[in-house]
This record gives structure tokens, sequence and C-alpha cells, in this order.
């Protein structure tokens, strides 16, 4: 008799299940094999999966987290017409009205809720010069914004917004992003309405720019256009990393954001004093290099050559004199000027400060009391 469907399915099945046994037994390896997904956690979001294998990567969650904190800015100012722009600016008639005429501009920019209570950050650039000033959040709600404090040297401003049920952003660890770290760029470039866009972390503490005064900035390709200056900059969980400054268009996606560590140290000195206090010793001085070197006859290389020295600065009355190389700030070795400035300038006014000098074939080391820095572009 020929044996029935389901015997031969029963049998089937025991022969499975034995040569299962079996590779289990030969490979005991294969007991403990994971191919079903892949999981990242993170301490503010645990268990919060990125992706699993053979399906699409969505960072989906992350956006949901921040974009809420993200405001589009909206600013009117007023520019004078221009004498080269308008043809009837040099008419000997019209031509005096012409160049006293004013138009209304607007332009456009992003900024993140940092409190509940409406403090928002952006940059500098974005509300500059500003008489009026708008803010319309994700939700589509839009309401006047009040400019509370900035800081030209770091290209950051605070501003607030009287609105109910705002979120502030999740704050995140800039000072442990590394090269190669995914990250999302939120904002409103263009004026087209908020906009993602991804990248990876390229270079960490980049400065020399000249871009702001105090530079250290993430470096990302992750797209930033007009409009999207003062966005976020977050990581993966949602979290702020950085706010969008500025970008090379000529470079290609080479685009710059100040870590948020950074720019939560300045919100916090403009809501406490009006404006960042910084240290500041009244000198210019400009690095050594081995042409410099060579022509001042010295064998120093490195360090910041004094080139003049304030003269009612913090450092007028010590033993400091132009032509001094400074090769060490608080036993800290000279990197370049913009490292010194930045590290002269964490020091509060009233404080010591180190430097280590080289004069003329010898090492003197002198003690400055660091001043205020108000609005100066100089050591």
């Amino acid at each position: 008799m020929e044996p029935s469907h389901q015997h031969r399915a029963t049998v089937a099945l025991l022969i499975g299940v034995g040569v299962a046994v079996l590779m289990l037994v030969t490979f005991p390896q294969l007991r403990t094999a994971n191919i079903n997904t892949r999981q990242i956690t993170h301490l503010d979001q645990p268990n919060q999966q990125l992706w699993r294998e053979g399906n699409i990567v969505s960072y989906s969650q992350a956006v949901g987290r921040a974009a809420p904190s993200v405001v589009n800015i909206y600013t009117r100012k007023v520019m004078p017409v221009g004498t080269n722009n308008h043809p009837l600016a040099q008419h000997p008639v019209f031509g005096a009205v012409i160049r006293r005429a004013k138009v209304p501009q607007t332009s456009l920019g992003s900024g993140v809720i940092m409190r509940s209570n409406g403090y928002i950050l952006t940059n500098h650039h974005v509300i500059d010069g500003a008489e009026q000033i708008l803010g319309m959040l994700y939700d589509g709600r839009t309401a006047p914004v009040t400019l509370i404090g900035s800081d030209p040297d770091t290209d950051l401003a605070v501003l607030q917004i009287d609105l109910d049920n705002l979120q502030p952003i999740v704050m995140g660890k800039p000072g442990q992003a590394k090269i190669g770290d995914v990250v999302l760029a939120i904002g409103n470039p263009h004026g087209i309405g908020q906009t993602v866009t991804q990248g990876i972390i390229s270079a960490i503490g980049r400065n020399g720019l000249g871009i702001n005064t105090f530079e250290n900035f993430l470096q990302t390709d992750a797209g930033i256009s007009p409009g999207s200056s003062g966005g976020a900059l977050i990581d993966v969980y949602g979290n702020l990393l950085g706010i969008n400054t500025a970008s090379i268009r000529s470079a290609g996606s080479i685009s710059f954001a100040i870590p948020s560590d950074s720019a939560q140290q300045v919100l916090d000195e403009i809501l406490q004093h009006g404006f960042v206090i910084r240290g500041w010793l009244g000198l210019d001085a400009v690095p050594m290099t081995p042409r410099l070197a060579r022509s001042l006859n010295t064998p120093m290389i490195d360090g910041l050559l004094i080139r003049a020295i304030a003269p009612r600065g913090p450092t007028a009355n010590i033993d400091l004199y132009r032509g001094d190389i400074v090769t060490s700030i608080d036993g800290q070795p000279v990197i370049n000027s913009q490292t010194s400035m930045t590290q002269i300038s964490r020091v509060k006014p009233g404080n010591p400060i180190s430097l280590e000098l080289w004069r003329r074939g010898q090492t003197v080391t002198v003690t400055a009391v660091a001043g205020s820095r108000r609005d100066r572009n100089k050591l």
C-alpha cells in the first residue's frame, strides 16, 4: 500500500529535525548565532532600533524627536537703496532722493528652542540689523520674536518667543562625536519649509577659517543652505550636537556647526549677564613661521610673536615687550593664535594667566591678570 500524504510529511519532518540536531551537535557555535536584528541603544532612548538587517535604514524617530524644536525665523530689515545699484542714483535732480531712500528687505533663517519658556538659539548673522523678527513653529503657529542678546564673536544670538506648549530640544554630547558619525541637519533652506539633510561628521575642532572670532566647528557634509543657518545638527537619536552656521558652497557639501555645549554656554552667559564674559590680555600677536624666524634670526619657529600691546590693557604695565614670543599659556604649548585666544577668553577677568616667553635667547615667565574682553578681536 502506498504511504499516505500525512505519513510522508511526518517522515520528512522527523528527518529535518534529526538533521538540525546533528548540525547543532557538530557545530555548537550555531547555537548562539544571531542573524535577526541589530540594535544600537542610547542612554537617553534605550532600545531604540536604528535598523534591521535587510530593511531600509530610517531616522524618522530622531527627526520626530527633534523637529518640533526647530523654528523658522523670518526677519525684516530696512536697507539703503545704494548708490551703485539704482540707475538714477547719480541723476542731478533725483540722485539725492534715491541715495537717501531705504527699502525693506526680508531674510530667512532657523532657530532651536532651548528652553520651555521660549528661549531660542540662532545665528547672530540671521538677526543682525533686523527691525522685526517672526518665528514659525513646527506646528504652524507664528509669533513675534524678541532679541534677548547676541554674541558676534561666536555668531550666536538668543531670542524669545511667547507661546505655550514649546518643546525644547534634548542636548547631545558633541565632545563625544567622532569622525564618521551620521548626523542630520534640520532647517528652513531658501524658505521652502522645514527640511532634513543627512551627512557625517567629517572633522571636529575645525578653526582658523575666518568665519567667527572664536571657532571650534563640527564639520559635516550634511547640506546647509541659506535659510538653514541657526538650525539644528542632531545625532541619530535626535539629540542636539550643534547649531548650523555656515557652508562653503564652492567646495561641495562642506558645512560647519557650533558645538551645542559651546552654544549652551553662550546662552547661559547672555541670560545671566546680557553678554558673554571673556578674558583678555590686550596683545596683538601673530603666529611664528620658519620664514618669520629667519627674518628675526631666532631659532623659535613655534609660538606667537607680540607685535603690539594695548596702552591701557591688562598687560601694559608688566614685564612684557614687543618682540617677545609667547611659547606657552598656563602651561599649555601655543599651537596657533585661534587656540590661544580661545584659551585666554575662557579665563574669568581678574584671574591670573601665566605666560612663558622666549626673549633674546632666554626663557622668561610672567604672570598677567586677565581683563574683560568686550568686542575686541585681539588676544
